[in-house]
């Protein structure tokens, strides 16, 4: 097999590409770098030639890194054509393998979504290079929610979309699909301050008292607001992990669907009561429980009947549990243990939600002095 730089005319410019030969077979890799013509009428630069120069010498540079790569068999020439494989296909297909995990899934979807609102046509593994990644970071820094809602991205939702392609391209690039991964070139987008909506007491109970068109979502709900588990946890959740003993009363013994830790949890009675009928030890306590953007806007519904403003999602009911435990004076470590935390400064971050709350409290009290 033989690997050749070479050039063709494109306008103004010349495109460096290298042309792979394997037995009367070409696999072509074009490189984005490009020589400026000169001309009679446009002389160039002495920056211009610099940059010619520049770019030639790294085309060269990749020609026989490529060489040598062939020669020593780090792959072969059928990986060529794996390149010019469709690189949302693949993220199509890492995205539909996480349907089992709804939240994970939602921001996979979400992240494709994106991807090809960016793409507007479908792009190949070759063709993602540094530029095409610093380009996807500006469209998530500028792009929209939705073609619904004038508002930009979130701090933490660029970070989490830009973080799927990083974690597709790693996949992609252990699979074959790339002779390198350029996404070591680029610096990721920065995650935001945690945005941790939640409930006050009187929210929660107006809630309790608010009919909701879902009852299993309202049970679901509550409960987790009584307990901090989170929706994947409550989701699986069987009546032979609702368990009673002397020493404990009423608890709950589990393994974290996220962490993988295995806990035991005290439930009070109020959250005994959201539990039902008890049936079958292998059978799902919440039937019927589903994670849908039309169950999340229902939800929502049910917080307006209840006089609540906030956009409230699942997740709320275990932000709800933390600083309500925080607000009545449980300890950081033990709210940490009840979390299922492995780190207290994941806690930390609901009790500087509280130190803020009691700061903003102290400050409504004032004398005219």
């Amino acid at each position: 097999m033989t690997v050749t730089l070479r050039q063709r005319k494109k306008g103004d410019k010349i495109s460096l590409y290298l042309e792979y030969y394997n037995n009367g077979s070409k696999e072509y890799e074009y490189l984005k770098l490009y020589l400026k013509v000169e001309s009679p009428e446009c002389k160039l630069t002495r920056k211009e030639k610099d940059d010619n120069r520049m770019n030639l010498d790294l085309a060269e540079s990749i020609r026989s890194k490529r060489h040598f790569e062939l020669k020593n068999g780090v792959f072969g020439f059928q990986d060529l054509g794996r390149m010019k494989g469709s690189f949302i296909k693949y993220f199509e297909t890492l995205t539909e393998k996480r349907k089992e995990q709804p939240g994970n899934y939602g921001n996979w979807d979400s992240a494709l979504k994106h991807l090809k609102k960016f793409a507007a046509k479908d792009v190949t593994f070759d063709e993602i290079n540094k530029q095409w990644l610093e380009n996807f970071k500006t469209y998530l820094q500028n792009a929209q929610k939705s073609s619904m809602e004038n508002k930009k991205l979130s701090q933490n939702s660029q970070h989490s979309y830009f973080n799927k392609i990083r974690a597709a391209l790693r996949e992609a690039h252990k699979d074959g699909n790339l002779l390198r991964n350029p996404i070591d070139e680029v610096d990721g987008i920065k995650a935001g301050e945690p945005e941790r909506e939640f409930l006050t007491y009187d929210e929660l109970i107006a809630m309790s008292k608010t009919d909701c068109d879902i009852p299993v979502l309202k049970r679901a709900f509550l409960f987790s607001a009584l307990t901090g588990l989170r929706w994947s946890d409550i989701n699986k959740l069987s009546w032979a992990e609702v368990q009673h003993s002397k020493e404990i009363g009423n608890y709950i013994r589990f393994t974290q669907k996220k962490t993988k830790g295995a806990e035991t949890l005290p439930i009070n009675e109020d959250a005994v009561k959201l539990l039902g009928e008890r049936t079958k030890q292998e059978e799902r306590v919440f039937i019927g429980l589903k994670y849908s953007a039309w169950h999340n806007f229902r939800l929502l519904q049910w917080a307006m009947k209840a006089g609540i403003t906030k956009t409230i999602t699942f997740h709320c009911a275990r932000h709800t549990y933390a600083t309500l435990q925080l607000t009545l004076g449980t300890d950081i470590y033990t709210v940490s243990k009840l979390l299922g935390h492995k780190d207290l400064k994941t806690t930390q971050i609901y009790a500087k939600i509280i130190d803020e709350r009691k700061t903003l409290a102290a400050t409504k009290i004032k004398l005219d002095i």
